[in-house]
């Protein structure tokens, strides 16, 4: 009676690669902004809110445009070393046959199996193309879509994670205690993504959900501590 095995490997998505992005700098940003703001002097919570919403709609663009450019830059790149591929196809065949050979012969097959593969290969040049770029060159063909989704979803998580911290001060009486409710919520959904974010990634959950929730408060409390020295 034969085992059944079931794979329990994480492949880490490219929507989930942008959630993490856009969600950590949310979280921790605005975070450190608010706190800032509560600990200088002569500070409503109007202005802490004014300037969180401000600083989550400038985040969220900026950090959009960075995957958009980011996501945009894989495609050209990708779509460079095609065009290289194909030249070289077309113009030198031998040389390209043999860095084919010398990748089956790092996988461990026999001249002779070299041989009669490199050469089955070669009567497809598309194909050919695409497993060079894939094994020489270790590039995958990106999505065509994927600047704009990469923008669309780090600019959407920045904003749900920029929330989270400057929420609690839209129903405070003041800035010091929106700062205590922000802490608390901020420090616990902190320490959640981190758990998650080192799960999918593969990481020790416990030290991921640490090491994200020690960036965060370092932040907002330096931002405070030095927001405070103006009281003086």
């Amino acid at each position: 009676m034969g085992s059944t095995h079931t794979e329990t490997h994480f492949k880490s998505t490219d929507l989930v690669t942008d959630i993490v992005i856009g969600m950590s700098d949310g979280l921790t940003v605005p975070f450190a902004l608010a706190a800032g703001l509560a600990g200088a002097p002569g500070i409503t919570t109007a202005i802490v809110v004014t300037a969180g919403i401000a600083e989550i709609a400038a985040g969220s663009i900026a950090m959009g445009l960075g995957g958009f450019l980011a996501g945009k830059t894989e495609v050209d790149h990708y779509n460079a070393e095609v065009k290289r591929e194909q030249y070289e196809v077309d113009n030198l065949p031998e040389k390209e046959k043999e860095e084919v050979r010398e990748i089956f012969e790092e996988m461990g097959l026999s001249s002779n199996s070299q041989h009669i593969i490199v050469e089955e290969l070669a009567k497809d040049k598309n194909k050919w193309v695409e497993f060079m770029m894939r094994f020489e060159l270790g590039l995958e063909k990106p999505d065509p879509k994927r600047a704009r989704k990469s923008a669309m979803n780090i600019g959407l998580s920045y904003i749900a994670g920029g929330i989270v911290p400057l929420s609690p001060y839209l129903f405070a009486t003041s800035p010091t205690d929106g700062l205590k409710y922000s802490c608390a919520i901020t420090i616990v959904c902190l320490f959640i993504f981190g758990f998650f974010k080192a799960k999918v990634t593969g990481q020790n959950v416990w030290k991921g959900a640490i090491q994200v929730t020690l960036i965060g408060s370092v932040a907002a409390a330096a931002a405070f501590l030095i927001a405070g020295l103006f009281k003086h």
